[in-house]
């Protein structure tokens, strides 16, 4: 069988299930991922997961729980100073972090 076309392309409209939409979103959100490289490996345009991204970041969208059962977030430690004498002159050597007991 021949299909003949006459040079029309069809807009295809896919309608993407919220589990699937979620597990990209998700792929974005790794360490070193792109939206780009991460919506062309799946055959989207960047415009379109980061309005995925947009949903998820306002509840619209539910991700799926992270693959690494434990996550860590940065701590940025500053001294503890014992008087606010002590806690002005850390603050005019250029210390911007500081705590007064």
């Amino acid at each position: 069988m021949e299909l003949l076309t006459n040079g029309v392309r069809r807009r295809r409209n896919r309608q993407w299930p919220d589990d699937v939409k979620a597990r990209i979103v998700a792929e974005t959100l790794r360490p070193g991922a792109s939206v780009s490289e991460v919506a062309e490996r799946h055959g989207l345009k960047a415009n379109h997961v980061s309005s995925w991204r947009t949903l998820a970041r306002n509840g619209k969208l539910v991700l799926p729980a992270p693959e690494d059962p434990v996550e860590f977030a940065a701590l940025m430690v500053a001294p503890v100073v014992e008087d606010v004498t002590a806690a002005y002159r850390l603050h005019r050597l250029g210390r911007r972090s500081w705590w007064v007991r």
